[in-house]
């Protein structure tokens, strides 16, 4: 068995980093992707290495010689390289094609290498890895057959979205038999680059065999196993995050701050959306007027605030929408000045925006950070400021107030002169969610003081819209502040929402009842794990404790690395005095199945 790397050519699409260097010598977390590649093959016992060279080749074959530990190389020059696709780099090597049996691959392929002890153990001689079509692969596409022939190949100007339940995508490694490759594989070859020409991929002529109805080739599914292919820097940044050292991985994704949707295998216990709304009606609406917004201009802040109090039922000169609520945090926070009281722990997008000299902190004195509003009114009472913030339910806690004590507060503050700053973006996972909100003109013009902030993201289940709202009777604040955004700070997605939002105000309130259910199923479900202590919650999420001897840090990358599920370990968090504690989401009940299993997993692993 021989290996063949096509590495000819020039990586336009990663940009400076390919300057000096063929792509396969781009570095993922410290190690060139030819070298990864290379480690991995010459533990195969193979009779040589053929590479196919092109742009920068001097470089490439000065870095890796002839001989790598032990691993016979062999190069094949490509002159024209910049004028040529893949095809005509693989004719290059046509001759030694056919002298061995031979495992194909690309150059810029990032992959499990469990993906190659499976492609030689299997009896077939020749065979393609292919993964399940997710929405980050791109390329040539295959169908498979029950009997897992490969019954066609998808080019990209054939590709239909509306067939990719039926998709595989090509890993870009194969498994060929010397007779495949002499009988079938390069006489076909050099016919269809006679006809068509060198500026093609080799997948064609695999293609054209598949339409002879041989079913020579068969189909190996890698299933979980990771891999990623780089084409550009964005592609490099994923791969990084997949294929960190494990003392590294963690950072990479918490410092992603989302877009975690492509990672599609990977569960996303960290960030807290509704699991149960939008309703599929108002998904299909939105669907069905998609390219109307996308090419469409979204109103100014007007308008904006026009939907925002027909949703919110506030008046248009109460309430701002924003860009998700981080922008009107940010802010909120640029001109809020004097001493700022905060609890912790707590959602630190608020303190960070401040300077620390004026926090004055207060930590709730039990072990599961609950406090009420005596004990806020007492603590600042005593340590005077100017602005008091709660979040309610709180984060990471789960710690929940009653509105009618939020009222009193609310009384308080106004005889202290005291500006009260409430967001209330989870109130609307509380079982009297109903009644909870203060988000009322009647109770904003009683108390001219308070500020409510909320994320629309968060209890409607649309972050991708980026939509947050701020109110108070401070008209003059809020004049000013929507003065202070951009002209168009909604795009117009997020003003359709609004648009049509009341119509489905029934499924919303169906889906808060049924989140209630789940939240209450899961909560009976994670006691059952002996490792973690759950605190009560009326948000979409958990604060557990991870008791000894577990560590949550351990904890955390066993679920990502074994179960691909990712959860947030807390510990640093300030107020938690060094413990171990994890904050874990509520998403559907398969979803939230599937975590708990993985934790008594981990908890038998233990015994």
């Amino acid at each position: 068995m021989q290996a063949i790397i096509l590495a000819a050519g020039m990586g336009r699409r990663l940009g400076e980093l390919t300057k000096g260097n063929t792509k396969c010598m781009v570095e993922v977390n410290g190690t060139t992707l030819i070298e990864r590649t290379l480690n991995q093959l010459q533990k195969l016992h193979l009779s040589r290495l053929v590479m196919v060279v092109g742009y920068q080749s001097r470089n490439l074959i000065d870095f890796l010689g002839t001989d790598y530990n032990g691993l016979k190389i062999e190069y094949v020059h490509n002159p024209i390289y910049d004028k040529t696709n893949n095809i005509y780099s693989l004719a290059l090597a046509k001759r030694q094609l056919q002298e061995d049996d031979t495992l194909l691959l690309e150059s810029d392929l990032i992959f499990d290498p469990q993906m190659l002890e499976m492609l030689l153990s299997d009896p077939r001689p020749n065979l393609a890895l292919v993964a399940k079509y997710e929405s980050w692969m791109d390329g040539t596409m295959v169908r498979i057959d029950e009997d897992d022939n490969i019954v066609n190949f998808v080019p990209k100007s054939a590709f239909n979205y509306r067939e990719t339940s039926g998709y595989y995508k090509t890993v870009n490694i194969y498994k060929f038999s010397k007779e495949f490759s002499t009988t079938k594989y390069v006489p076909f070859l050099e016919a269809y680059s006679k006809v068509v020409g060198n500026n093609e991929y080799y997948e064609n002529v695999l293609r054209i065999i598949t339409f002879l109805n041989s079913h020579d080739l068969k189909a190996l599914r890698v299933g979980d196993l990771k891999w990623y292919e780089i084409d550009d820097k964005q592609d490099l940044d994923i791969a990084e995050a997949l294929f960190a050292d494990e003392e590294d991985i963690l950072r990479k994704f918490y410092g992603r701050f989302g877009g975690y949707w492509r990672f599609p295998q990977m569960l996303d216990y960290c960030y807290l959306v509704n699991p149960y709304f939008p309703s599929e009606r108002m998904v299909d609406e939105m669907q069905a007027n998609f390219k109307t917004l996308l090419t469409e201009y979204p109103s100014g802040m007007k308008v904006n605030s026009l939907l925002a109090s027909k949703c919110w039922g506030v008046r248009e000169e109460y309430i701002i929408p924003g860009n998700g609520a981080a922008e009107l945090i940010k802010l909120l926070m640029e001109q809020t000045s004097g001493k700022v009281g905060v609890t912790r722990p707590m959602f630190e997008e608020y303190p960070n925006r401040l300077d620390k000299n004026n926090l004055v902190t207060y930590f709730p004195n039990n072990s599961d950070y609950r406090y009420s509003v005596d004990d806020l009114m007492g603590f600042f009472g005593k340590n005077k400021v100017e602005t008091l913030l709660v979040v309610n339910p709180d984060n990471p806690s789960g710690n929940f107030i009653p509105v009618e004590d939020l009222h009193r507060l609310a009384s308080w503050c106004e005889k202290e002169n005291v500006r009260l700053i409430v967001d209330e973006s989870f109130v609307d996972f509380s079982e009297q969610w109903e009644t909870s909100s203060l988000l009322n003109d009647s109770v904003l013009e009683r108390y001219p003081h308070l500020i409510v902030m909320k994320s629309i993201s968060k209890s409607y289940g649309v972050p991708g819209l980026r939509l947050g709202i701020l109110a108070s009777s401070d008209k003059a604040m809020i004049a000013n502040m929507k003065k202070q955004v951009s002209i168009w700070n909604l795009n117009s997605f997020a003003e359709y929402f609004m648009q049509i939002f009341n119509k489905y105000e029934r499924d919303y309130k169906r889906a808060c009842e049924k989140f209630v259910e789940e939240r209450n199923d899961f909560e009976r479900n994670l006691r059952s794990v002996k490792f973690l202590r759950v605190m009560p919650s009326q948000a979409n999420y958990f604060l557990v404790e991870i008791l000894p001897p577990y560590k949550a840090t351990t904890i955390v990358m066993q679920l990502l690395k074994r179960y691909n599920i990712l959860t947030r370990d807390c510990s640093t968090k300030q107020g938690f005095d060094g413990k171990q504690y994890m904050r874990i989401a509520v998403r559907s009940h398969s979803d939230n199945a599937r975590l708990v299993e993985a934790f008594h997993a981990i908890e038998n692993d233990y015994a």
